[in-house]
């Protein structure tokens, strides 16, 4: 919430600071634009990018973890339930001779 607060008041300044360039009788519209990526778009997109730093951290872990964990939903089923041949089987399979 801090962040949005920082973020929208510098831009607010930002966009003034371009409004008053754009009116100065030596001023100009590209000064107006210049002035507000660099005072404005620039430094806040940084800012943003440093302060979000932990949050793309927690995310990346926590994909991280969710993909080392394996998951088998049919775990907690009984092998012979599951309609799959048990791994160690007595028998051998029997084949149809010609």
């Amino acid at each position: 919430m801090f962040l949005h607060l920082v973020v929208i008041a510098w831009l607010y300044v930002a966009v003034m600071m371009a409004v008053a360039e754009a009116t100065n009788t030596n001023g100009s519209l590209l000064g107006a634009i210049v002035t507000f990526v660099l005072y404005g778009l620039l430094p806040m997109g940084i800012v943003a990018y440093i302060l979000a730093t932990p949050a793309r951290r927690r995310a990346r872990r926590a994909r991280e973890a969710a993909q080392e964990t394996p998951t088998e939903p049919s775990a907690s089923v009984p092998p012979d339930q599951r309609r799959e041949a048990p791994a160690d089987a007595p028998v051998a399979p029997v084949r149809k001779e010609d």
